[in-house]
């Protein structure tokens, strides 16, 4: 498996498949690569690159400390020299559209574009209270099938999913045991992202600003507990030529290989392309 040094010397884990326009895909807080399985085979002409964040998926565990946005904006910059490259286009997935956002205010010149999945500068309280209550805590379920069918009982909001890809879903973000199921992530994650809660909740407007000028597109699921319809629609108030998809039937986060989530992603794709050209 490709790994690359993060700059502390933690070794990070990445997947890196296909020829064209380079695609960082940034994956959910505990999340890893396998979030865009479901994508990946919509995705043409992209070279389709997939890290996984310290101390989640393949990647060594780290130091909870450094489990920030700051630091894992850095990391990708870190593979991102690895590979030798200059730009990159980014498909940032909660988690990941913020470390978009964070990158756009602070090297905006090696990003082609962003296209942000169910993510904004406010994140809704209700959203913050799913996440901490499974957040580092292994499920009380002992097998994927089991939490396969938990999930579809339990995740409110998304509608008509089969339950093939819950057990898609599952098999991602578990290990199947014979001790039972085991988090894909440092379950020291909780201590390092609600720790972080107790501070005041920065304004990541101006970080959402900063996209202007970039190809933007947003997804949102239009039962979404994190991403607010207001917010989505100040966001297309502040970034006019922002693409923009609404999901039906999906929570956070949409899967992305959802019609509305795929030809949004290719109306976004192909002004990438077209900024790129213009660059050569």
């Amino acid at each position: 498996m490709p790994h690359y040094d993060a700059e502390d010397g933690v070794r990070l884990h990445y997947l890196d498949e296909g020829e064209g326009l380079p695609l960082l895909c940034l994956p959910g807080l505990s999340r890893n690569a396998a979030d865009f399985d479901h994508v990946a085979a919509y995705l043409s002409g992209v070279r389709l690159i997939r890290p996984d964040y310290r101390g989640r998926g393949r990647s060594d565990w780290a130091d909870p400390a450094s489990y920030t946005v700051g630091q894992e904006s850095r990391d990708v910059l870190a593979l991102m020299a690895h590979l030798g490259l200059a730009r990159a286009a980014i498909l940032g997935t909660s988690r990941g559209g913020l470390i978009a956002m964070a990158l756009a205010a602070t090297v905006k010149d090696r990003l082609i574009g962003v296209a942000l999945n169910d993510i904004g500068p406010e994140i809704a309280p209700a959203g913050l209270e799913t996440i901490k209550g499974y957040l580092g805590i292994p499920p009380a379920q002992a097998t994927w099938e089991e939490a396969a069918r938990y999930r579809a009982e339990a995740w409110t909001g998304f509608e008509g999913v089969p339950h093939d890809r819950w057990l898609d879903e599952v098999r991602g973000h578990y290990e199947e045991t014979p001790e039972g199921l085991k988090l894909r992530y440092d379950p020291r994650l909780r201590d390092a992202v609600l720790g972080g809660a107790v501070q005041p909740a920065p304004d990541l407007w101006p970080l959402f600003d900063a996209l202007a000028g970039l190809p933007v597109a947003l997804i949102r699921g239009a039962n979404s507990e994190l991403l607010t319809s207001g917010t989505a629609a100040e966001m297309r108030r502040r970034q006019p030529d922002m693409i923009f998809a609404e999901v039906p039937g999906r929570g956070h986060v949409p899967f992305l290989d959802e019609p509305p989530s795929l030809a949004a992603l290719n109306d976004w794709l192909a002004r990438c392309r077209a900024v790129e050209g213009d660059r050569v």
